[in-house]
């Protein structure tokens, strides 16, 4: 066999015909659940202007300093999405969303892009959806995005998960807490990474979201942050983990949760599921009441969430739960001769219009072929149709589960196939 030519991109995968019905099943259950939440869908382009993402996720993240696609055409400077929440909120500020009135309540599914190492559950390709509610500051908006999340995990199938929960405070509380972080740390600056050593003067909360091995000791170090909220938002807080209590949804106060992106404020929360092993995340998101602001719109709070597609199906497949089925035919056309092919062509048609799923050989194969092909679609039907079938007017119709045959007009097969 002659080598491979042309091959996906490292990190890129071929989502191939055995695989999408499980993700159309997966599609279905979210587009379900945002009905059920009144939820409108948005679809936002994959390239946006690489200051967008900078500005709104931040330019210490790791994924502005490790992990873009970003390229420039002429004077512009493009980026392939790496999330979503910036694209939607550039598009609630773009086209005056504000302005429709009430809460915009807005989810999304779609394709991401990161230039990371790519690892079970997480390709350099990679899919999300998630939501964003814009123009609310109540802590129901917050209970109601985290009930959403966990609703459509559930859906799923997936039950086995932890809810970690924390307030990442408002810019007054982070002030404060910026100083004592720093005030901790610093006697350790030298032995913390290089990163966290860059982020120790501009954002030293993001060192608790380091993953480097020696930075673990000192930010088990660090006092909570929890201790230094305002009484403001200490009963925002409170609120949130009120109305999940009255929804019975189990939570666990995680301390040291800030998330991956520098806009997030107030609550942040993420969900687990050991079926994941070390990479655990199913989900995550909170607050981010600053954000559109920061990009130029009118000052709007704001609190959503994006879940990985491919974690959520992994998950599914480690606990054995069966997302969607192999479509298959409700009837195959077999065909013996020109004439009986053009009149499987005009059959294919009729049948389709009266809603029938049908499809026939495409290769001129023998009887015995076309037979086979069609026990391995699964077709529920075989019409076998030849010269002497055309010229009595009555065709075979097989019952390919128990074998059984009957010879019935064309009319009679509609009537039949239809019910």
């Amino acid at each position: 066999m002659a080598e491979l030519k042309y091959r996906t991109h490292h990190g890129m995968v071929d989502l191939l015909p055995e695989e999408t019905p499980k993700w159309r099943a997966l599609e279905e259950i979210i587009h379900n659940t945002a009905r059920l939440y009144h939820f409108e869908e948005i679809r936002t382009p994959i390239m946006e202007q690489t200051e967008l993402i900078v500005r709104g996720i931040g330019a210490l993240s790791d994924i502005v300093t490790k992990e873009i696609f970003a390229f420039e055409k002429g004077d512009d400077h493009y980026i392939l999405r790496p999330e979503c929440t910036a694209p939607v909120v550039r598009s609630f500020i773009e086209h005056h969303l504000d302005q429709r009135g009430g809460t915009q309540k807005l989810y999304y599914i779609g394709p991401m892009f990161r230039a990371e190492r790519p690892q079970k559950g997480r390709q350099r390709q990679f899919h999300q959806f998630g939501l964003e509610l814009l123009g609310s500051d109540s802590p129901l908006a917050d209970a109601e995005t985290i009930r959403f999340m966990i609703d459509v995990v559930n859906r799923i199938g997936v039950r086995n998960t932890t809810l970690k929960l924390n307030s990442v405070g408002d810019p007054e509380s982070r002030a404060r807490y910026k100083e004592i972080l720093q005030e901790t740390l610093k006697p350790h600056l030298s032995k913390l990474s290089e990163l966290s050593q860059v982020r120790f003067e501009k954002n030293p909360m993001r060192i608790l979201d380091s993953k480097e091995e020696e930075d673990q000791p000192f930010i088990e170090m660090c006092p909570s942050i929890l201790d230094y909220l305002n009484d403001e938002t200490a009963a925002h807080f409170e609120q949130v983990k009120g109305y999940l209590d009255a929804s019975g949804i189990a939570y666990e106060i995680t301390p040291r949760l800030v998330r991956g992106m520098d806009y997030y404020t107030r609550t942040a929360f993420e969900l687990t599921s050991p079926d994941l092993g070390s990479q655990d995340a199913l989900a995550g998101g909170g607050r981010y009441d600053l954000l559109v602001e920061e990009l130029g719109g009118p000052a709007t709070p704001a609190v959503g969430f994006a879940a990985g597609m491919e974690r959520l199906l992994l998950a599914a497949e480690e606990l054995g739960i069966n997302l969607g089925e192999t479509p298959t035919p409700h009837v195959y056309i077999v065909t013996r001769g020109e004439a009986a092919v053009q009149w499987a062509s005009k059959a294919l048609s009729e049948l389709r219009k009266k809603n029938v799923s049908v499809t026939t050989d495409y290769q001129a194969r023998s009887i015995k072929a076309q037979m086979k092909e069609a026990n391995r679609v699964q077709a529920t039907y075989a019409i076998i149709v030849g010269d002497s079938e055309l010229e009595e007017g009555l065709f075979t119709l097989r019952n390919m589960h128990d074998s059984s045959e009957s010879k019935v007009s064309l009319e009679e097969i509609f009537k039949r196939l239809t019910n």
